[in-house]
């Protein structure tokens, strides 16, 4: 599990892990309404992890999983 600070600009959804300094952009998400946003998603860097599905609300911190690399 890893504190990471999402935030939206441009259109493009940014996923940031400060532990590692590493910003990627969220390429595609498993749920993406504004009621129900998050599950699975793939990162720029071809890393897959897990968002707790909730609202959409951003920029916000969220507790993540990595899934794999």
């Amino acid at each position: 599990m890893a504190k990471v600070m999402l935030r939206e600009n441009d259109g493009k959804i940014y996923f940031y892990f400060a532990k590692k300094d590493m910003e990627e952009i969220i390429e595609t998400l498993e749920f993406d309404s504004e009621d129900n946003w998050g599950g699975e998603c793939e990162l720029s860097n071809g890393e897959t992890w897990w968002i707790k599905p909730g609202p959409k609300k951003l920029p916000k911190e969220e507790v993540c999983r990595k899934i794999n690399n």
